[in-house]
């Protein structure tokens, strides 16, 4: 796993399970809160058919620590890992498509079963279940350009388009050979993998945990 460190923030990342990130105000309490959250992905790795060791919350190498940014005290790992940039295999690439599937799917079924009206927090803010929907829609648009994509934001109703983001996403990772896409602001393949599927998980566990 690594480190990315901003000035409010820091991200503790497992480097090769796509989602598995989490973050808090040091590095001590990332690293427990990213042990803490193995069984809430636990779920998602066995629905992608990938093994996820009962054992892999007991220790954590530390293989690299980035400098954040504002993008990092706001609230997202921002900051591709240096090993990010490794050419991946076949096996490789198709394994953190069938991650950010599961992930995709794992959020599906949370919105499914979940309220419209979501509790609020000790403040009264929080968005409700479709506008994080919303946002995490487009976000994935957002991202999906990172790959050479483009596609405008589909409504949260229309499965339809939403489906042809997400496909055309998950081929582009799974023809990923390159150490990067071809593109001059274009995202390492693991890191969009991570930064997909982390923004993912993080609003279905926010769901989850606000659903009465």
């Amino acid at each position: 796993m690594y480190f990315e460190v901003g000035s409010k923030k820091v991200f503790a990342c497992a480097l090769e399970w796509p989602g598995w990130c989490r973050s808090a105000k040091t590095e001590e309490d990332a690293l427990e809160v990213l042990a803490d959250y193995a069984a809430r992905y636990a779920p998602v790795a066995a629905a992608a058919g990938v093994r996820f060791p009962k054992s892999a919350a007991d220790s954590f190498e530390v293989v690299e620590r980035l400098a954040g940014t504002t993008t990092t005290d706001f609230g997202a790992p921002g900051e591709p890992a240096s090993a990010d940039r490794a050419p991946l295999t076949k096996a490789q690439a198709a394994r953190l498509a069938v991650l950010v599937d599961a992930s995709w799917a794992f959020l599906d079924r949370v919105v499914a079963g979940a309220p419209p009206a979501l509790r609020k927090g000790p403040r009264g803010g929080g968005r409700d279940r479709d506008k994080i929907v919303d946002h995490v829609i487009g976000a994935e648009v957002s991202y999906s350009r990172k790959l050479g994509l483009r596609f405008r934001q589909p409504a949260i109703d229309d499965a339809g388009r939403v489906a042809e983001v997400r496909d055309a996403v998950l081929e582009v990772l799974r023809a990923a050979r390159a150490p990067a896409p071809d593109l001059e602001k274009g995202w390492p393949y693991r890191y969009v993998a991570r930064r997909i599927a982390w923004h993912v998980l993080d609003h279905a566990w926010e769901i989850e945990d606000r659903s009465e």
